[in-house]
């Protein structure tokens, strides 16, 4: 498919995606407010895009994070809306390989607790800013052996994903990935993205972790690997793509 269908396939998998979170016209939420609010795609939009603005919403570009892998689904009930982005790769900040749950939505659920802020006010400033967005952090690749302090990868060394020992990959491997080796050797970068080539799934969220904070009732009703995201560096927002 050429770019051009494949942009116009994207825009109308997300036309899809906002019409899934469209309820019933009968079903109402009653909004903190006191205003009664039916979740329209303009409702749902207004609340990414607020999160673009606040720069809470993933930017996949993001400088201080090597993209690996990525992936988004989708949650409804009757009553409530939730969208859940997954990302994994390497932010030297963080020192190991991660998984960044995002997850959105009209309700969120197992928000962080008020004993883990210096005063409950500082609880209430988290929850008045971040009403509709939640993150949750997973390690899905242990071990240090196998990485060095220049962030590079020790070769002949193995790694262990999700309880699973898998050795480091001699360089020709990472070539027959499509991974081209910018260093003298593979960084640890380069190793999230031929561990997300070969276990794609392992080192994205499990159902526990990607439902981490999805309340239990909603329903996922559909998974993508591919879409069209804000480019929220210059200011793009979802509404808007």
């Amino acid at each position: 498919m050429h770019a051009a269908g494949r942009v116009a396939a994207r825009r109308r998998a997300a036309d899809e995606t906002v019409r899934n979170f469209r309820l019933a016209p009968s079903r109402r939420r009653v909004l903190k407010m006191g205003v009664a609010m039916l979740h329209t795609p303009e409702s749902i939009l207004q609340i990414l895009d607020a999160c673009c603005r606040n720069y809470t919403f993933p930017m996949l570009d993001n400088g201080y994070f090597y993209l690996a892998a990525s992936r988004m689904s989708l949650h409804r009930s009757e009553e409530d809306w939730a969208m859940v982005i997954e990302t994994f790769g390497f932010s030297p900040r963080e020192g190991t390989p991660s998984i960044h749950v995002y997850t959105f939505g009209s309700r969120l659920h197992n928000r962080n607790e008020a004993g883990t802020y210096v005063t409950p006010e500082a609880h209430q400033s988290y929850l008045a800013n971040n009403p509709n967005n939640e993150s949750r952090f997973f390690e899905p690749v242990t071990g240090e052996d196998w990485m060095d302090e220049e962030e590079q990868v020790v070769a002949g060394s193995t790694a262990v994903l999700r309880g699973q020992p898998v050795p480091v990959p001699a360089e020709g491997e990472y070539a027959r990935a499509g991974i081209e080796i910018e260093g003298e050797q593979p960084a640890i970068f380069e190793f999230c993205r031929w561990l997300a080539r070969q276990y794609r799934d392992d080192v994205l969220g499990t159902a526990e972790e990607r439902r981490v904070s999805v309340p239990p009732e909603l329903t996922q009703i559909l998974v993508l690997e591919d879409w069209h995201h804000p480019n929220t560096v210059e200011d793009e927002v979802a509404g808007g793509t």
